[in-house]
């Protein structure tokens, strides 16, 4: 079989890492498989690396950009075209919007056998204004006409999907985004270890998150409920992994006990998610909050706001404290509940292990997709 993917970056991300996963799967079960991209730029890091170690055929598209640039999106869409004419693929599965809505008009147009989107998460939200909103429904409702199955890495997108009249009922299916859940099991450096390394004390209670640094990943409502984490625990460190263009401004407003590990290498994610006691996600736009599932395998307390697909890594009160979404009284409230509770954090985290490696297995992800491929194939 021969596939094509298609994504806007090839930034750090989980939408990106499970592209990458998927490329490397197909590429070892003996599939030729493609991987077209958009420049990598930016403070986020990249997994051009990864990529390039995939086994797949890597293709930069200058012309894909994140932002609307009606020029470019135009070339964009005739040099995907030109691609596809020249390796005419079996399958051409699109991620992330922009990608997504190019991908599925260029793919339509040259007509590729089998045309799959995924949705990792929703271009639309509700802090945008009514018009951008309105401009990403329609364009996703007319992009979703030019595929063949819509594959939700949660339930909650595909209900968003619908909900919105995107895309009919037949052509939903969910397959959780996996994770290599062998790297996040195997034995890293000790925990006392990396806490030295970052100079935080053996006896202090550490909550982290692992994100880019922007706006819609919630660092900002953490450092709000500072203050009163601080009051009940005083030795509580926080420790922010990644990097981003929000950076700058959330160190204008931390102080001492907040620590920027900034872009590490993703070996090193598994011993700094050790590191914490509990890892927080108060993420105002996820499509399933990848960095929870990670978080989980490595048997670290998960907190996350109710948005998304988070409430299906983390089910409160039995994976992980879930919270409503910019409630910062009760992700105050949730923090503070598991720093007291050691016995409940643990027993959270134990849950949580099991739950992710039953659901969330990379191997699970592309064994789904393969038979979703095949069955649109079947059809034809």
């Amino acid at each position: 079989m021969k596939i094509l993917h298609v994504i806007t970056r090839l930034i750090l991300g989980g939408a990106q890492k499970n592209t990458v996963l998927s490329c490397a799967a197909q590429s070892a079960s003996g599939h030729e498989v493609h991987l077209a991209y958009g420049p990598i730029y930016g403070p986020e890091g990249s997994l051009l690396e990864q990529a390039q170690r995939s086994g797949a055929m890597l293709h930069e598209i200058a012309s894909m950009r994140r932002a609307v640039l009606p020029w470019r999106d135009l070339a964009c869409y005739y040099t995907l075209r030109r691609l596809i004419r020249e390796l005419k693929p079996d399958v051409v599965h699109t991620h992330s919007s922009k990608a997504g809505i190019l991908g599925r008009a260029a793919a339509r147009r040259e007509r590729v056998p089998a045309v799959i989107h995924t949705i990792h998460g929703l271009p639309f939200h509700d802090r945008q204004s009514w018009f951008v909103h309105g401009v990403y429904v329609a364009a996703e409702r007319w992009a979703a006409r030019r595929c063949h199955r819509l594959i939700g890495i949660t339930q909650a997108m595909c209900d968003a999907f619908a909900a919105k009249r995107i895309g009919k009922s037949d052509q939903f299916h969910v397959i959780p985004s996996g994770v290599d859940i062998d790297e996040f099991l195997r034995d890293t450096a000790p925990r006392d270890v990396t806490r030295q390394a970052y100079g935080i004390p053996d006896d202090a209670p550490v909550v982290g998150i692992v994100a880019r640094l922007d706006p819609l990943k919630g660092h900002d409502d953490l450092l709000d409920v500072l203050p009163n984490v601080l009051a009940r625990h005083p030795q509580t460190r926080y420790l922010f992994v990644g990097d981003g263009w929000h950076r700058e401004a959330l160190e204008q407003r931390a102080g001492d006990n907040v620590i920027f590990a900034g872009l590490v290498l993703p070996t090193q994610v598994p011993s700094l998610l050790r590191a914490m006691d509990i890892m927080a996600l108060p993420s105002y736009q996820e499509g399933q909050g990848r960095t929870l599932v990670e978080a989980l395998l490595c048997g670290c307390a998960v907190v996350g706001y109710d948005v998304g697909g988070i409430g299906e890594v983390c089910i409160d009160g039995e994976t992980g404290r879930l919270v409503p979404t910019g409630d910062r009284e009760k992700l105050a409230g949730a923090l503070i509940d598991l720093l007291d509770d050691i016995e409940e954090r643990q027993r959270l985290a134990d849950q949580g292990q099991r739950h992710a490696r039953e659901r969330f297995d990379a191997r699970r992800m592309v064994e789904q997709i393969e038979q979703v491929y095949h069955d649109v194939l079947e059809q034809d």
